[in-house]
């Protein structure tokens, strides 16, 4: 996979260190330097993912600041940039719902025992206007947490993970059928 390949559509979200970048920008601007700190990563990996980012508009330099003799550039993801990436072929959807279950699972062992956790799983058929109606939901409650978001140390902050992700999907096929019904 080529760089350029790794920028095209929902892939470029579809590593799970990135959207780990992601979710710490949208509450703070961080440099490379603090973002590998709070994430437990190298410099040099983060600084590389916190360009691919930028370079596909997720993230924006919001400062620039001399550091011993350096320039420490400091980050932060607009929420809204997401709507920018297109659908994507199949391929791009599947890496990114993969990364977004792998980082469901992470977060899971963080669960904070003795707490209200929210929680739907479904696969239904629904009419049009309802399937409409859930989306703008789901849109309003991703841009709730984004908009509200605060950084991590804020004091009396309550640390939340959230995992979004509605779609369409074919209907299932009977065993032994190569067609849909």
């Amino acid at each position: 996979m080529t760089d350029s390949d790794d920028l095209d559509g929902l892939r470029v979200v579809a590593h799970p260190l990135r959207l780990r970048l992601l979710s710490l920008l949208t509450g703070e601007s961080l440099s490379a330097a603090e973002a590998a700190r709070a994430l437990g990563e190298t410099q040099a990996n983060v600084s590389y993912h916190l360009r691919r980012l930028a370079q596909a508009g997720l993230v924006q330099l919001v400062e620039e600041t001399r550091v011993r003799g350096g320039t420490a550039k400091r980050y932060r993801h607009d929420p809204a940039s997401g709507e920018a990436l297109s659908a994507g072929p199949t391929d791009d959807v599947a890496a990114l719902l993969s990364a977004l279950a792998s980082q469901l699972a992470a977060r899971s062992s963080r669960y904070r025992d003795g707490t209200r956790f929210t929680f739907t799983d479904v696969e239904v058929a629904l009419p049009p206007g309802a399937w409409e109606r859930v989306r703008g939901l789901a849109d309003e409650a991703g841009r709730i947490l984004h908009d509200e978001a605060v950084a991590a140390d804020s004091p009396d902050a309550v640390r939340v993970a959230s995992t979004i992700a509605l779609f369409e999907v074919a209907a299932e096929r009977a065993p032994g059928r190569n067609t849909a019904p």
